[in-house]
Formats: C-alpha cells, sequence, structure tokens
C-alpha cells in the first residue's frame, strides 16, 4: 500500500504528540526552550562539481549533490531572513567544505544581525560512523582550520546523516554540544550531558509536508511541561524552487513562529540555539 509523504508525516507527528503527552519528563527547566537547528548538507553546486560525485550517496540517496547545492543556495537564504525577521536564533550546521567555495550562503550566514550558533556539519559528510579515528581527527581539524578563515569557531556538531561516533574526538577539539540520532521512538525533549559534551536531543524533524497545527500542539506541550522542543529540518526538504519554498513559509513557518513569538513575549518560553540551551542547562540553578 502506497503512504504518501504527508500520510506518513500526519503519522509520525501524532505519534509524537501522543508520546510527548503520555511520557513523564525527563527534565525540569524554569520555562520552555525553541531550539531549531538545521543541516546544511551542500550549501552550494560548486560542491558538486568539485566533487564530481563522489559524495552523492554520502548526502542523499536519491539526489546528486549538484541539485541539493543549487537548492540550498536560495532556499538558505529565504528562510534565515524569515527567522531573523522575528529575532528568531539557530544552529546552523555547516559543512566544513563549504569554506572553500564560500558564495551566497556564507554570506547570508556572516550578515544575520541575529545572533545564530553557526555549527560544523563535518567536512566532507562523511558518515562519521564509517570513518576510522584519525579520518574523523581529520576531518574535524580541517573543520577548525577552514571556519577560523570566516572568524568562526564552531562549538556545536551535528553528524553528516546523525550518525553519532567519536565523541572523544569532539571533546579534544572543544565542542561543547552535538545533536544526537532520533526518530519517531528516540525523540526526546530532553538535553543530556555526555562526559563533558551535552546531547540536545532532537525532538522532531519537519518538512514541506508538516502540519503547523501538530507542530504548535508539539509547542503547547513544551510549554506546559517546561521542556525544550528541538525541532531540525534539511533545507533541501521545502520546495523545487523559490515559488515552492515561498508557499512553505507562509503555511508552515510563519504561523508557528508568529505563534510562539507570543509565547516568548508573554513570558513562556526562549529562544535558544543548541549551543546556548546546553550553556544554559551547564550553569548551576540559583534559588532565591
Amino acid at each position: 500500500m502506497y503512504v504518501s509523504k504527508s500520510e506518513f508525516n500526519i503519522v509520525s507527528e501524532i505519534g509524537h504528540i501522543l508520546n510527548y503527552s503520555l511520557r513523564k519528563p525527563q527534565m525540569s527547566l524554569e520555562k520552555a526552550m525553541l531550539i531549531v537547528s538545521n543541516d546544511i548538507d551542500v550549501g552550494s553546486p560548486a560542491l558538486g562539481i568539485i566533487n564530481k560525485g563522489k559524495r552523492d550517496r554520502d548526502v542523499n540517496l536519491h539526489l546528486d549533490e549538484y541539485y541539493v547545492g543549487k537548492v540550498e543556495e536560495f532556499t538558505i537564504p529565504m528562510i534565515v531572513e524569515t527567522f531573523d525577521t522575528f529575532g528568531i536564533p539557530m544552529t546552523l550546521a555547516v559543512r566544513g567544505q563549504l569554506a572553500e567555495v564560500g558564495g551566497p550562503v556564507m554570506d547570508v550566514l556572516l550578515a544575520s544581525q541575529v545572533k545564530h550558533d553557526i555549527g560544523s556539519h563535518g567536512y566532507t559528510h562523511r558518515m562519521f560512523t564509517e570513518l576510522a579515528h584519525e579520518e574523523a581527527e581529520n576531518e574535524l581539524r580541517m573543520i577548525s582550520e577552514k571556519m577560523k578563515e570566516y572568524g568562526i569557531t564552531p562549538r556545536t556538531f551535528v553528524f553528516p546523516r546523525n550518525c553519532v561516533a567519536h565523541l572523544d574526538l569532539l571533546e579534544k577539539y572543544k565542542y561543547t554540544c552535538y545533536r544526537g540520532h532520533g526518530n519517531v521512538v528516540k525523540d526526546r525533549m530532553y538535553i543530556e550531558r555526555c562526559g563533558r559534551l551535552y546531547n540536545v536531543h532532537p525532538s522532531i524533524c519537519i518538512n514541506q509536508d508538516s502540519h503547523p497545527q501538530m507542530i504548535l500542539k508539539l509547542l503547547n506541550i513544551a510549554i506546559e511541561k517546561k521542556l525544550p522542543l528541538h525541532i531540525w529540518f534539511h533545507f533541501w526538504n521545502f520546495g523545487e524552487n523559490k515559488e515552492a519554498v515561498s508557499k512553505t513559509i507562509k503555511k508552515l513557518f510563519l504561523p508557528f513562529l508568529q505563534y510562539a513569538k507570543k509565547k516568548q513575549q508573554n513570558g513562556q518560553l526562549t529562544f535558544e540555539t543548541m549551543l546556548s540551551a546546553a550553556q544554559k542547562v551547564a550553569l548551576p540553578r540559583s534559588h532565591p
């Protein structure tokens, strides 16, 4: 039986709502947090040309790297501008190799007046679970060197394909936090300390077929229980052209961000990046 993406999303979102409604909270905050992170898998079609297709399957099993980079190049500025309008920061996990070619995406990230958390998404987007220790360290070293050219020292790591490995190396390169692996069963509203690192658990992944009312229900659960809601996405999942992306922004992002902004102004919610959320959790609470 064929199941459409929209139908799959509804089932997944209902599962998340039931899970968070019934599950006993694993932490308690002074007020709810909204955390938004996203993966910049390519960022420029130039990388597809440079890599000659060698990284295609590391990025996507069905789309080539050139196509993903092309879509991201016009989608990222549109979505970043939308979040900037509301003054809402995000964690933007940049593939290190993008620093080799630069371009519009890097320009947008650096020009934003909002204090976004520019993190790392690997250097070549190879899965860390398939890398030897030396290979993983080489990726982290190259990330540090290239991002430094832009004045960026990443402290947040989002593993390519969400395949978590080599946490000891993240500690060595002084990362603060990472996003763990999640799905409808493993997703959480929870930040967990792992050694000297913090796993800012993903709560739900969204795309152009996500339903605004379902996502709002998840935010309300987080607000009611004073928990972190960590939404994440891929930029290439919101439409194949500017018109489609603009439609998704109006349908999905605008009503959600408008609602979240009201809750923040009412003192029920804070806007955090992965890094700022981890730093807040790390601080001891003051008691009156």
